[in-house]
């Protein structure tokens, strides 16, 4: 066929694109030269501008602006008339994720990928990203791509075109002269078109009666649910910590959920508001940020800017203000430290709450008022997890919650097939079951099954549950987590079903089983990838054999919210360890540590062998490592890592994780089992002045060492009978050192001297239990 046809096709497309304010999507397939030339033509033919138009390649030269594919996150919050995504190096579903947003109503998304039929069986860079050692490239599987070729030849508003020598119809004679001219054949195997009219017109913008916030805010505002949000994010103004206030904007992509944050900041803040920001990134934040200058600017209001990352209003941009005192003022702040400084501002706003973690967003409420934007399906959203496990929180704090949810696209009108294709592709709307049909759920009444990747591709259901559950399970996950699921050979997925639904699925990944050669560079501080935990213990905690025996860690684990605490996690867990003991030498898992989670493993037998002295970046939470034995060697690499645990900590409290929550502290040095009881070296000396400051007249601060060496034994080993309040004490004053002042106020004691003496009465059970007869008669002298 004539690559005028070609030409032709893009017209049509680009014409009914934009008469229904809509994007198309146009497929070329085949050789990857005459897929670059067929695109100029299709771009061109399209009537779409040269400067309009992004390629995402690693080819260079051409005259497109142009990003590697794995820099597609900067498209986020751009608008663009066609996007030439180049398939055949650097793809992932996290690049397709990232910008096919960023097409404009009346666009087009091209797609160049090697021809369809071949292409689940090439392998590229993402699939080498996927080859986890001990395994190869030739282990991946292009499972992701069968399924990505079969919405492509199957969703609405998707064209698709074979393109090269092969390409053409008939008589390769007869093609290869129809061609000749253009150098170039096609085949239109599809050709996307819906033949849909023009949807009706979306109500406008409005400016509310008796609205708090200037009308050229609200005329502002591009659609009839921006402006409504806009309206309920004006309470925000009336929060006060005796009637706090939050507000909760949930929309798809592309609603503009940001921008009206960005407009009622800049109102905020011109208000004299201090209002905090915080998103998973700053980029997550810029068009909030964007949206509040422009507004600023347009009501001629003076300003600084600082790095785009303040805005201070009132103040001159030659003169900012270092103390904004009387100032409003836009500031963004990275999670855990917006957690920190919520409580200092009168407004906290998290962009993309979804993607945060639980505890950050529970932090931002020591604001007066907050409100969590969110992306409910999309590239940046976590599907319902923000409602599911933060709502709950929310709903049961003192606040007054307004909840406004907007549906009206911006960027292009309703029942656009581009986007319903993406949510398809990348199962941006994967959820869980429904409440009603998991309900009767409990550890009798359901089944377990191993899920591989073929039971998943074969069904979509049964794909959508598991990956909707494993959606909740984590603060952050992304359209690559999916073609790991379906494609990665170290990861494994086991499942609990109740009538034919998942209740509860973990996704398991294999790790260790490395040869020499390998330990030995990960010793060296090469990363080897996919394999956490030998990581660790390798090359941060210098074990040059951690990575010889084979572990399964446990990734992610999630029940459905209908049926927590019914036992389910734990019914997967035993059956995960019946099933898999015999095949590895442990069972491992690592999270951000907090006492729940630390109980949760622990009661299924995972015991503590590390915890992170840096906090991660995303979560705020310092990690914890824990690891359940099945084999001699598993045991073994198990005792000497919690006994080099034990012999650490208690340096380590006193430095990198002196802010450490002592709740986590107690849980994981509770956890911690190694071989033996805690020793307690106390020489005759350190006891008298130990024994007299439980007993007696002295003070803990005189010799600090043998009060840890206590403190320590009994968070380790249990034995003697204190109070959680006393436990936090000794963590707070022994173990962590801090000042007497900042640990009465942090456990709540009358004065400093009250906290002293808990502290004394506190030691005394110690000195009971761990005492010797030099402590004995010391002890007999105050009694």
């Amino acid at each position: 066929m004539d690559i005028a046809a070609l030409a032709s096709l893009a017209a049509d497309l680009g014409t009914e694109a934009r008469r229904t304010n809509q994007r198309r999507l146009l497929v070329l397939h085949g050789d990857r030269d005459a897929c670059f030339d067929a695109a100029f033509t299709a771009v061109e033919s399209a009537d779409i501008a040269d400067e309009e138009t992004t390629l995402l390649s690693t080819r260079e030269g051409f005259r497109f602006e142009r990003h590697r594919p794995k820099h597609a996150k900067r498209l986020l919050g751009t608008t663009r008339e066609a996007v030439i995504l180049d398939a055949f190096a650097e793809f992932s579903p996290d690049v397709v994720g990232q910008s096919v947003g960023a097409v404009d109503g009346g666009g087009l998304y091209v797609l160049l990928a090697p021809p369809l039929d071949e292409w689940p069986d090439r392998r590229d860079d993402f699939d080498e990203s996927l080859a986890v050692p001990p395994f190869g490239l030739d282990d991946v599987s292009g499972r992701f791509r069968t399924r990505l070729v079969e919405t492509l030849r199957t969703h609405p508003g998707v064209a698709i075109v074979g393109v090269g020598d092969d390409a053409a119809d008939g008589d390769a004679d007869d093609a290869a002269d129809d061609s000749a001219a253009d150098g170039t054949a096609a085949d239109i195997e599809r050709d996307g078109l819906t033949g849909d009219d023009a949807p009706p017109a979306e109500p406008g913008p409005s400016v509310p009666d008796a609205a708090a916030f200037p009308a050229v805010a609200y005329e502002s505002c591009l659609t009839r649910d921006q402006s409504r949000a806009l309206s309920s994010l004006e309470r925000l103004r009336t929060g006060t910590p005796e009637q706090a206030e939050a507000v909760v904007v949930e929309a798809d992509r592309g609603r503009g959920k940001s921008s009206a944050a960005g407009l009622a900041a800049a109102n905020l803040a011109l208000d004299g508001r201090d209002v905090l920001v915080t998103a998973p990134s700053f980029g997550g934040a810029a068009a909030l940020f964007e949206r509040a200058r422009a507004l600023l600017d347009d009501l001629d209001a003076s300003l600084a800017v600082d790095e785009e990352r303040r805005i201070e209003v009132g103040a001159s941009a030659d003169e900012p203000s270092v103390d904004p005192t009387g100032r409003g003022r836009i500031r963004y702040l990275p999670p855990a430290e917006a957690a920190e400084a919520a409580g200092d501002a009168d407004v906290a706003i998290a962009d993309e709450a979804a993607a945060l973690p639980v505890r950050l967003l529970a932090d931002l409420l020591a604001a007066p008022a907050a409100a969590f934007v969110t992306t409910v399906h999309g590239y940046e959203g976590a599907g319902r997890g923000f409602s599911v496990r933060f709502r709950d929180r929310l709903d049961e704090s003192d606040r007054r919650v307004t909840d406004v949810r907007m549906d009206d696209p911006i960027r292009y009108a309703r029942g656009d097939p581009v986007e319903g294709w993406a949510f398809r592709a990348l199962m941006l709307d994967a959820r869980p079951p429904v409440d009603e049909a998991v309900a009767d759920a409990d550890p009798e009444t359901v089944d377990y099954r191993a899920l591989d990747g073929d039971d998943l591709l074969a069904d979509e259901h049964l794909l959508s549950e598991a990956f909707g559950l494993l959606v909740l399970a984590h603060y952050r996950t992304e359209p690559d987590d999916l073609a790991r699921l379906l494609d990665a050979p170290n990861l494994s997925v086991r499942a609990l079903t109740h009538e034919g639904h998942v209740v509860s699925v973990a996704l398991l990944a294999r790790e260790g089983g490395l040869d020499a050669a390998t330990r030995e560079a990960m010793y060296d501080g090469e990363r080897v990838r996919g394999n956490m935990l030998p990581d660790v213990l390798t090359s941060q905690l210098r074990d040059p054999e951690a990575a010889a025996p084979t572990g399964l860690r446990v990734m992610r684990i999630a029940t459905h919210h209908a049926v927590r605490s019914r036992g389910l996690g734990s019914r997967l867990l035993r059956e995960i360890e019946r099933e898999t003991g015999d095949d590895v030498d442990y069972l491992g898992t690592g999270f951000g540590a907090t006492p729940g989670l630390l109980d949760f493993w622990a009661e299924n037998g995972y015991r503590t062998v590390h915890l992170a002295t840096t906090r991660n970046a995303a979560s705020g939470e310092h990690s914890a490592l824990m690891m359940a034995p099945t084999s001699d060697d598993g045991r073994a690499l198990a005792r000497r890592h919690a006994r080099w645990f034990r012999e650490r900590i208690g340096a380590v409290l006193s430095d990198a994780l002196r802010d450490l929550d002592p709740d986590v502290v107690r849980a994981a040095l509770a956890t911690c089992d190694a071989d033996g009881e805690a020793v307690v070296d106390v020489s005759e000396y350190e006891w008298r002045l130990t024994v007299a400051a439980a007993y007696g007249p002295g003070l803990a601060d005189a010799a600090p060492r043998p009060f840890r060496q206590l403190a320590l034994a009994h968070l380790l080993d249990q034995e003697a009978d204190l109070s959680a309040r006393a436990e936090r004490l000794l963590v707070r004053k022994v173990l962590q050192a801090r000042e007497w002042e900042r640990v009465a106020e942090g456990l709540d004691y009358v004065s400093t001297a009250e906290c002293m003496r808990s502290l004394g009465r506190a030691l005394q059970p110690l000195v009971d239990r761990y005492g010797d007869e030099a402590a004995f008669a010391e002890r007999d002298r105050y009694e």
